[in-house]
Parts: C-alpha cells; structure tokens; sequence
C-alpha cells in the first residue's frame, strides 16, 4: 500500500468543510481537519495571545464596548485570515494533486494482445 503525500491527503477533503470549520469556532479547527497541525498551533497561539493580551490591557475596570468590539474584531479577522488561508492551501494541494496523478497514470497498450 502506497503512502499518501501531505498534498494527496489535503486535496482529499473538502475545502469548503476547512473554511466553514475555520471561520465558526474561530481557532482553527479546519486545520484539524485538513491534518495541518503547525497552522492550527499557530492559530490557536493567536486566539490565545489576542485573549491574554485583551485581559492585560483590561486590568481590574469593566472592558467598555469599544473595548468588547476591537476583541471581537480581532478574533473574526483572524477566523477571516484562516478561511482565506485554508482555501488557497486546498486549491494548490488539489491542483499537485491533479499533476501527479496524470503522472503516474500508464499508458494504455495497444496491439493485438494485451
């Protein structure tokens, strides 16, 4: 059995299953599903530095909903960011794809026997 290539595996799923799970939770979870596990860490990382850094700047006060609407901003820039990203990584791995298939793909013999 042949192993399948990470570009093999990407093109395999759905794009669009990657971009609705991206832009919905917000972290990345279509990274998960695409097997890209170095774009979900850093995403998750991002999520996770966005909320620390919102609480650091918050202090001990009551966020005002200026404040509420940047952390909200930010987070469906990033899930924004995420979508956009995970379409384009599926189109390019489905057209590798396409490539080496037609590659591998032997020739048909012709003559009287075969």
């Amino acid at each position: 059995m042949n192993k399948l290539s990470k570009e093999q595996i990407l093109a395999s799923s759905s794009g669009w299953v990657a971009s609705l799970l991206n832009f919905l939770p917000g972290v990345g979870a279509g990274y998960l599903y695409q097997r890209r596990w170095l774009p979900y860490f850093i995403t998750a990382g991002t999520v996770t530095a966005w909320f620390f850094i919102g609480i650091i700047l918050q202090g001990d006060k009551e966020p005002s909903q200026t404040e509420q609407l940047v952390g909200i901003a930010g987070l469906f820039l990033i899930s924004t960011i995420t979508v956009v990203e995970a379409k384009l990584a599926f189109k390019k791995a489905e057209k590798i794809a396409s490539i080496k298939k037609e590659e591998t793909k032997t020739p048909i013999k012709k003559g009287w026997f075969k």
